[in-house]
């Protein structure tokens, strides 16, 4: 045999025998071919690590009386309850889903905790502030939920609650425009903090008796978001007896939509310094110890529709301190000091409204320029139906129709302060006493 026969028959016999060893290899296999084929091109991932149970990421500082959540999958106060086993934190008090909370809780970044019907009907946080002995305490005047990360809250009853007179805490205390301020006694609140991860979104639920007046200091308001909780939702909810019904700071992209707002302790609804790009939408807010709907320093691309704003203390619907590129329509107001005032806010468009037995139905003052007021009905006014003054300069008033059986409640007022403001085709009609 020759050299190159040679290299041919040794090719041979090394082809069979690897056709041979994959003969055998596949068929000592279970499965079909089809199904290796399957196997050879599947990716294979990495082990995923499961979320951390609920006592790995449910902690309790004693010195703070805080119970501490991380986890970020669905935890809820059952959990809460299970981890830490202490009914002198948080006690179950019904097979309905009553909770007794007597500590805060601290949301932390990256975490989420949900409040909700799964296993609650109402949580009831303490008004009385727990030291204990021989601890050397680092403890606030009241409880918070204090939100760094998320918070779901929904078809649930989260009040305070006083466990001397087992009935909900009540508070006093007041502030007025020129900053004086009675503090009241301490109740808990929820505040969502400044650079929260997620939203703190609150449906079909009731929120009553939190917040006091604390002076300067956030957290008593009762339900705050601070330069956290962007794009939160807050709807289809009743808010009652809270100290401030919602106080944002800051944050933007929120929607606050067909709730109830009643007997604030103070303002009703108040987008405060620099919220923007929220939208106040089919709301009833009234009762309230100031006005019903404030926006104040520095407000932007705010959107008030369709509200029902009656009975309040202070004014109806307020545009304040350099409020602009808002919008104020298609709203009910009406027994308020003032039904819509502006002051030192510019840009604005306030229209479709209707106002009603108010002191004055529209207020413009303090320097407000450049407004556009148009096709609102304002009837029976107390005292003017437009009244403009303090430097109000280059505001339109168009296509308005002023009703009324009184000279006051017909007239149009701007003191010599106030100069190019336009009046064009506005109806006035005096109306049968």
């Amino acid at each position: 045999m020759n050299y190159n026969s040679k290299i041919t028959m040794n090719i041979l016999v090394i082809t069979f025998t690897v056709v041979l060893s994959l003969y055998i290899m596949f068929s000592m296999l279970s499965f079909p071919t089809y199904e290796a084929k399957a196997v050879k091109t599947r990716t294979v991932l990495p082990a995923q690590s499961s979320n951390p149970s609920p006592s790995s990421c449910i902690d309790y500082d004693l010195t703070t009386r805080s119970i501490i959540v991380s986890c970020t999958n669905s935890i809820r106060l059952t959990d809460v309850n299970n981890a830490l086993h202490n009914n002198n934190i948080l006690a179950k008090q019904s097979s309905n889903g009553v909770w007794f909370l007597n500590a805060n809780i601290v949301i932390s970044k990256g975490a989420v905790f949900h409040i909700d019907s799964t296993d609650t009907k109402w949580l009831k946080i303490s008004s009385k502030v727990t030291r204990s002995a021989g601890v050397s305490a680092k403890l606030g005047p009241a409880y918070w939920i204090d939100v760094h990360g998320g918070l779901k809250i929904d078809s649930v009853e989260i009040t305070s609650w006083d466990p001397t007179t087992n009935y909900y805490a009540k508070t006093n205390g007041s502030r007025t425009g020129s900053g004086v301020f009675i503090m009241g006694a301490p109740r808990p609140s929820i505040v969502i903090e400044n650079n929260a991860t997620g939203t703190t979104d609150i449906t079909n639920s009731k929120i009553a008796y939190l917040g006091f007046e604390q002076g300067k200091h956030k957290g008593g308001s009762g339900l705050s978001y601070y330069f956290g909780g962007d794009g939160s939702i807050i709807k289809n909810n009743i808010i009652r007896e809270v100290y401030f019904g919602l106080y944002t700071f800051g944050v933007g992209h929120m929607i606050v939509e067909n709730n109830i707002i009643r007997n604030s302790g103070h303002y009703g609804l108040d987008p405060h310094t620099g919220t923007h790009d929220m939208i106040i939408r089919n709301n009833t807010v009234y009762g309230n110890n100031g006005s019903g709907i404030i926006c104040s320093l520095n407000c932007y691309n705010i959107l008030i529709e369709n509200n029902k704003v009656h009975n309040n203390a202070g004014d109806g619907i307020d545009f304040s301190r350099n409020m602009y590129n808002s919008i104020a329509r298609d709203n009910i107001v009406y027994n308020e000091p003032s039904g819509v005032f502006v002051s030192q806010s510019h840009k604005n468009q306030i229209y479709n409204n209707s106002i009603s037995k108010s002191g004055s139905g529209i207020n413009v003052n303090s320097g407000s320029s450049n407004n556009k007021l148009f096709r609102n009905t304002i009837s029976n006014s107390l005292s003017n139906a437009i009244l403009l003054t303090s430097g109000a300069s280059a505001n339109t008033f168009t296509s308005n129709k002023i009703s009324g059986s009184t000279p006051t409640s017909l007239k149009i007022e701007q003191d010599p302060t106030s100069k190019n403001n336009i009046f064009s085709n506005n109806q006035i009609i005096r109306s049968s006493p």
